[in-house]
Order: structure tokens, then C-alpha cells, then sequence
């Protein structure tokens, strides 16, 4: 048996690669050029990748390793070469190089359906449940699978589902604020003394001022398995940012506990009594306490919908006036649209009933989204959003008539996660917010830009 040296012609010539050739049978159209014992032989790189390929599906992998090794030089085949390498891999057990090699062949070509699925199989074997759901669900997308593999993946996510234990999210960053009160861009607003309208000048702390907070963010889920067919679901999550001073500080925290019925392969029932804290500006702004409930139904083809029910008491630490119920109803449907992406919109309707009529408001809106992947590793999400709100009495300092909002918000985010630093990943969110109330006191205009750093668990 020879011993050949490749000299691979993958960038118009390359270096001399020994490998041992115990597989690699030497076709007449590659003239081998021998001599004492060792053989020297020009191949392409599409020759060096279909030797590649041959020696993985017969099993070769160590033996394929020096031909996937010479396909570094060329780049033009990386994306056959990163998968290759993955496939290798996971079936020689090394799951983590399998998996960094099928995310490295997505960040160039996150179409690639065949690789996305060989890392949801990754992230399976791996445990990471939720990532490898996300990564079947986008899969799903592509109608030109056959009806035996969606089956398969419509399987392995009621797996998922059914095996998904925990996630776990973390951020923290710094965020310019145009608007970190949400204040009026006014000085004075006019009030009704009587029978006539008197100009007050509005104090600092009610106008609009601009800041750099520094923010961080958690939010995570555990379900834990009671009996058949029901789990016990926390939910949990926090925000906070924090300014120069104390003034303008913001907290909150909320944490939902309660069972999740499964009612169908398609269909879930989650109960939960839940409690919620915020603190702005160092005083305990708002405390609430009750409950929700959730039906959710995963339709075919990545499509979602899902139902929601909320209502809580709030115990307000600034006003008794701000006490009261607060109810919402909430309607969500998701479809992916690409190989990429997933579409959604929210239909809502809210019910604050307060001690003060004059606080309490109903309100109707919609939000609509849009977020995927994008090609070397970025992630995207667009939405944006708008509602109508109407008090139940005027606010007789400033008008005669009930106050009425018109509420527009809109986020852009975009992230890095091919680019890891410690475990944590890039991002950059743009978030614009604007209400035109029928009084001035509260029309307001904001946008925020936050840069973060970011881990998922």
C-alpha cells in the first residue's frame, strides 16, 4: 500500500498534504506521480470533497479527516466541508464539535434546511431542548419536505415539548434614553380654575429628560413533571435599569407558578397564580397578585396559536387612586413565512379598573412582529405596535371630557450570535414609543437604544 501526498489544487495550488490512503483508491484521471514509495497526486477540490464524502458515508471518519482538513483552503466549499465535519462528528459522539461545526455551515446559509435539521438532532441528544425546537420549527418551513420527515419532525418536537425542562436567559448593557421619565416635551400645561384656563408650569421631574441607564434583564422557565401528562410551570422573570441618581430607577419582577395540562400531541392548558413587584425611583411603585391561564394549540408547519387570560390586583405605593384590577385578554398567532423566520400578531384588549375612574381606562390594540435568522450568524427582530385607549372620567383639572390615548410603538433588534465572548453574544435594540393623548400633560415621545450583551441557556 502507498502512502500518498495530496498536493490539492484548491487555490490554483496548494501544499503537499500526507494523509494515509488505506480508502483513498486513486482514479486514472488523477495521475498519480510515484516514486520510492511515496505517491504525489493533483485533485480539485471537488475531487478532495467527493473523497471526503465517500470515506464519511462508508464510515471512514478518521480516515476522512486529512481531506476535510485540505478543504480549509477552500472557501468556496466551507459550507460542504462544516457540515461533512458535523455529520462526522455527532456520529463519532462529539456532539460539541458537531454541533459548532452545523451552526458555523448556518451562519452563511441559514436556508440550508438539511443542516438546521442536523443540529435540532444535536441539540436533542444535547438536552438543549428549547433551542433544538426552534431550530425543527424553522425547519418545518420548507414545503418541498417530504411528508415522512415532517412527520418525524412534527415527532420529535411533541418530544421536545413533552422532555423540555428549564431555560434560562441573561442580558445586561447600557442604554441611551431620550425620554427615561416618559414625560411631556411641554413646560406648562393649562388647567380650568373656574371659568377660566390657567397656564402651570410643569415641575422637571413631569417633563421629558433625556439619560444613560444601565440595564439588566433575566427571564427563565422550569417544568417539572407531577404525573402523567401535567408539569408544574415557573415562570419567571426580571428588568431593571438604573440612572444617575435615584429618581428615575426602574424595577420589576414577576414570577407565575401553576400546572400544565396536556390536553392533546397539539394542544396545552398552563393555570398559574402569579405575583408581581415593581420599584421606581426607589419607592415601591406597584404590588400585584392573581392570576392567568393559557391555552396554547401547535398547529402543522411551524404554525402557532395561542390564548390568554390575566388578572390581577395591583396595591400602588404612590396613590390609592392607582389601586385597583387590572384584566387582559390576549389572542397570538404564529406562522414561519421562510426558512428563517416567524411571523406573528397579537390581538389584546385590557381592563384597568382603579380606585380613581379617573385612571382606569379600557384599551384595544395590536402588535405585529417579524424575526429570524439573517446570513453569518445575525439574528433580527422587527415589530411594532398600536392602541387606543379611553379613561372613564375626565381628569376635571385639565378637561372636560374623559382623557383618550393613541399609543404607537415599534423595536428593532438585532444580535450576533456567532460571535461569542465569555458565552455571551451582541446585541443592539432600537425602541421607539409615542402617545397622543387628548391632554398635553401626557403626550409623550421616546426612543431608547440599548446595547447588551447576552447568554442563553
Amino acid at each position: 500500500m502507498h502512502r500518498i501526498s495530496l498536493v490539492c489544487a484548491l487555490l490554483g495550488g496548494g501544499a503537499a498534504l500526507p494523509v494515509t490512503a488505506a480508502h483513498a483508491e486513486v482514479s486514472a484521471s488523477e495521475s498519480p506521480d510515484c516514486a520510492e514509495g511515496l505517491c504525489k497526486v493533483q485533485m480539485t477540490a471537488a475531487q478532495v470533497l467527493e473523497r471526503a464524502e465517500t470515506l464519511i458515508r462508508a464510515g471512514h471518519y478518521g480516515e476522512a479527516a486529512p481531506f476535510l482538513n485540505a478543504l480549509e483552503n477552500a472557501p468556496e466549499l466551507s459550507m460542504q466541508r462544516q457540515f461533512l465535519s458535523g455529520y462526522a462528528a455527532v456520529e463519532t459522539g462529539d456532539l460539541k464539535t458537531a454541533a459548532k461545526e452545523f451552526r458555523a455551515a448556518l451562519v452563511n446559509h441559514p436556508e440550508q434546511t438539511r443542516i438546521r435539521l442536523e443540529l435540532a438532532r444535536v441539540l436533542m441528544l444535547q438536552g438543549k431542548t428549547a433551542s433544538a425546537d426552534h431550530h425543527f420549527r424553522l425547519a418545518a418551513q420548507n414545503k418541498d419536505l417530504p411528508e415522512d420527515i415532517q412527520r418525524t419532525i412534527r415527532t420529535a418536537r411533541g418530544i421536545l415539548r413533552n422532555q423540555r425542562a428549564w431555560s434560562f436567559n441573561f442580558d445586561f448593557g447600557l442604554a441611551p434614553d431620550t425620554n427615561i421619565t416618559n414625560g411631556t416635551a411641554a413646560t406648562e400645561v393649562d388647567a380650568n380654575l373656574g371659568n377660566q384656563s390657567v397656564p402651570f408650569t410643569l415641575s422637571p421631574d413631569a417633563r421629558q429628560k433625556s439619560g444613560i441607564g444601565q440595564t439588566v434583564g433575566t427571564n427563565g422557565t422550569a417544568r417539572l413533571n407531577l404525573w402523567k401528562g401535567t408539569k408544574l410551570v415557573i415562570d419567571g422573570d426580571f428588568q431593571g435599569v438604573n440612572y444617575k441618581g435615584k429618581s428615575f430607577d426602574d424595577f420589576n419582577g414577576q414570577l407565575a407558578i401553576g400546572p400544565s395540562f396536556k390536553l392533546s400531541e397539539q394542544a396545552s392548558l398552563t393555570i398559574q397564580s402569579l405575583g408581581s413587584q415593581r420599584y421606581y425611583g426607589g419607592k415601591r411603585a406597584a404590588t400585584g397578585l392573581g392570576g392567568r391561564a393559557s391555552l396554547q394549540l401547535n398547529l402543522d408547519s411551524g404554525k402557532r396559536i395561542g390564548l390568554s387570560l390575566d388578572a390581577r390586583h395591583s396595591n400602588s405605593g404612590f396613590a390609592s387612586g392607582y389601586s385597583g384590577w387590572q384584566l387582559g385578554a390576549y389572542a397570538t398567532y404564529e406562522q414561519g413565512i421562510s426558512k428563517s423566520f416567524i411571523a406573528s400578531a397579537t390581538l389584546f384588549a385590557r381592563r384597568d379598573a382603579l380606585n380613581s375612574r379617573i385612571f382606569s381606562s379600557k384599551e384595544f390594540g395590536i402588535n405585529m412582529g417579524l424575526g429570524g435568522e439573517l446570513p453569518r450568524g445575525i439574528t433580527a427582530g422587527v415589530s411594532g405596535g398600536v392602541s387606543r385607549a379611553v379613561f372613564d372620567a375626565p381628569f376635571g383639572l385639565f378637561s372636560t371630557l374623559p382623557r383618550r390615548d393613541t399609543r404607537l410603538n415599534a423595536r428593532l433588534n438585532v444580535g450576533v450570535r456567532s460571535l461569542r465572548v465569555l458565552g455571551f453574544s451582541p446585541s443592539l435594540t432600537f425602541s421607539y414609543s409615542k402617545n397622543m393623548s387628548s391632554l398635553d400633560l401626557y403626550k409623550s415621545d421616546r426612543k431608547r437604544v440599548a446595547f447588551a450583551l447576552a447568554r442563553y441557556f
